[in-house]
């Protein structure tokens, strides 16, 4: 991790419970902290909350000394493990139903946590977007993590407001930090997919600059699939932070 010229990680805490913490140490001692970003909490299910995960996790957070957890604002799977996210609803009720199950991991959790604008390819209800998520957010008491790609697929795909409107729409004391990715066109499919496997797109890099500068935010780059080079790594890197500190 040392030729990556980043300023903080994020891992999946799923693969580091009851695991040899070492590397996540090193890093942290070297002062370039990591975030613990779930994806196995289901707070958009209606299963029981999986509480011998949320003890360990606690555990895990206790270890490392990190001072945020963050999951999706998705369902991963009531009976199994879906391995995807599912989209929830948009409706008044279910704004209420997560945000007991957020709140209920707080308690679990003895802190605060953040959850993640998702992306959706088909989903129901009459509230936009933006709202349903700053009432999730409200009802909950909890942070967002602003997922700034996923805002720009969704609008692709559905219409609705550009990621400009959609955060004025956000009240930024809540945001913790930020994601970047880039995504793709299928065909098959005829949407954009949230991919992680293409450079930013040129106005989401602005918009997290722009937004960095004016609210501290950090920002974090995800890079899953078709990997490329350190080199342009680091350029994509270079090219998110505040233009105060580049």
């Amino acid at each position: 991790m040392s030729a990556v010229q980043a300023d903080f990680f994020e891992v999946a805490p799923e693969n580091w419970v009851r695991r040899d913490l070492a590397p996540l140490q090193a890093l942290i001692d070297s002062g370039r902290p990591v975030q613990l970003h779930g994806v196995a909490l289901n707070l958009g299910g209606t299963a029981p909350l999986n509480q011998p995960f949320l003890r360990d996790l606690r555990q895990l957070i206790a270890d490392l000394g990190a001072p945020l957890y963050s999951d999706h604002l998705a369902a991963s799977g009531d009976s199994h493990q879906l391995y995807d996210l599912f989209a929830v609803p948009f409706t008044e009720a279910h704004a209420q139903r997560v945000a007991d199950r957020i709140r209920a991991v707080q308690d679990a959790l003895g802190m605060r946590i953040a959850v993640e604008n998702t992306t959706w390819y088909t989903n129901v209800g009459p509230m936009p977007e933006a709202d349903f998520l700053g009432k999730v957010l409200d009802l909950a008491d909890c942070d967002l993590l602003l997922d700034l790609n996923n805002i720009s697929v969704n609008q692709k795909n559905h219409g609705g407001l550009n990621p400009s409107e959609f955060v004025q729409r956000l009240d930024m004391t809540r945001v913790s930090y930020m994601h970047v990715a880039g995504h793709e066109f299928d065909a098959r499919f005829d949407l954009f997919m949230d991919t992680h496997s293409q450079p930013v797109e040129a106005h989401i890099q602005q918009l997290a600059r722009s937004l960095a500068e004016r609210h501290g935010t950090p920002v974090l780059l995800e890079w899953d699939n078709d990997v490329p080079g350190m080199d342009v790594i680091n350029q994509e890197l270079a090219c998110l932070r505040p233009s105060m500190t580049m």
